[in-house]
């Protein structure tokens, strides 16, 4: 393809980093994880990171910290990557899907409220896209009903809600650090709480229920004979990738300016298209674009997919809207209890992902608004 969806951001200061720890002899768990945990928590506004191996990992520690298991509901949208719901499959626990709002794709306290029940236990939230959800609204009625919530902010690095980076006055929220992330590690991700204590857990957790890390163990002149407090998991992060990872949070703010302004370009230049609704920023808050993705209304007179292809065809790589988790095979066993999602399926069927990145330049830009007039009217 001549323009891609997506490419990351990485270049020579990330090769070196690199290097440099592999020089180091230290290339699994140590300092760089450490140092990365402290720097990216202190940009997202926690007081604790836990860097993990994925976000999907992330999550699903983020549901054994909530002792969540057999029996219990977690709220979740399927408008989202099947990792959210997948997680509280993880614990033993049943999924409960979501509808949600059109023009954000995020949950919301009224779409959560409608499939609430007394076996909630607790809620994940999406800041889809890296759209922030309203999380004044959200983390009020969480504490109201007495469940936990836990924000998926995957895709959320450098995004803002009510003036404050998302991630702040979260309970517990999980990041990645995937290559289509606008920080990445090439695979990787972190949990950032406030509470010390649920630190110490999810250090623990990750590292095979082990009641000192390590990197403590090797740092200590001392023998250090450790010992497995609960049955847990390797979820780490290398060195290598938290190397990298310093040097992609430095790029962070640059990165979310440009693309809000290749953002804003292409709003402008689907103004006058018919049928195109582009995402934008919610009242209480500002994405970082992590996507930028379209509806196709009605009177848009070609069918997705046949958009996905024309645009294909001319060298652009475009990708289908968020996918809808209940109607993916591996949630088949729960069609009978899932009720209605009309939002999301519509949102699944007729939105699709434009190319947004460091490298696309206005001439690209151009190109696939101009592709999209001319399919508008089929």
């Amino acid at each position: 393809m001549k323009i891609p969806v997506m490419i990351p951001m990485l270049g020579e200061e990330e090769a070196l980093a690199a290097a440099d720890a592999v020089r180091s002899g230290w290339v699994a768990q140590g300092p760089r994880v450490a140092r990365f945990e402290r720097e990216f928590a202190d940009r997202v506004g926690a007081r604790h990171g836990v860097a993990v191996s994925s976000c999907t990992t992330g999550l699903h520690l983020a549901m054994v910290l909530l002792d969540i298991g057999p029996g219990d509901e977690v709220i979740v949208p399927s408008f989202s990557f099947i990792a959210t719901a997948n997680a509280v499959r993880y614990v033993g626990a049943t999924p409960v899907f979501a509808d949600v709002d059109l023009a954000t794709g995020n949950v919301t306290v009224e779409t959560v409220e409608a499939v609430r029940t007394p076996n909630t236990r607790a809620i994940i939230a999406v800041h889809q896209g890296g759209v922030p959800f309203d999380v004044a609204a959200l983390r009020k009625a969480a504490d109201g009903w007495g469940v936990g919530l836990v924000e998926d902010a995957a895709c959320a690095a450098g995004s803002t809600a009510y003036g404050q980076p998302v991630g702040a006055g979260a309970r517990v929220a999980a990041w990645s650090f995937h290559p289509r992330k606008l920080v990445t590690t090439g695979e990787g991700g972190m949990v950032t709480v406030d509470d010390p204590e649920a630190a110490v857990r999810l250090r623990r957790l990750r590292e095979h229920g082990m009641n000192v890390s390590a990197a403590d163990r090797h740092a200590s002149a001392q023998p250090v004979l450790e010992a497995y407090l609960e049955t847990a998991y390797n979820y780490r992060m290398t060195d290598i990738q938290a190397a990298i990872g310093l040097v992609q949070l430095g790029r962070l703010a640059g990165l979310v300016a440009q693309r809000r302004e290749l953002a804003a370009r292409y709003r402008d230049l689907l103004a006058d298209v018919p049928g195109v609704t582009a995402v934008r920023d919610p009242a209480y808050g500002q994405g970082n674009f992590q996507s930028f993705w379209i509806r196709l209304d009605p009177e848009f007179r070609t069918g997705r997919d046949e958009v996905l292809a024309a645009l294909a065809a001319r060298g652009v790589s475009a990708r289908r809207g968020i996918m809808a988790a209940h109607l993916e095979p591996a949630y088949a066993d729960l069609a009978p209890t899932v009720g209605p999602l009309p939002v999301t399926e519509r949102l699944t069927r007729d939105s699709l992902i434009l190319p947004l990145h460091h490298a696309l330049t206005e001439a690209d830009q151009d190109l696939i608004v101009g592709i999209l007039r001319e399919l508008a009217g089929g």
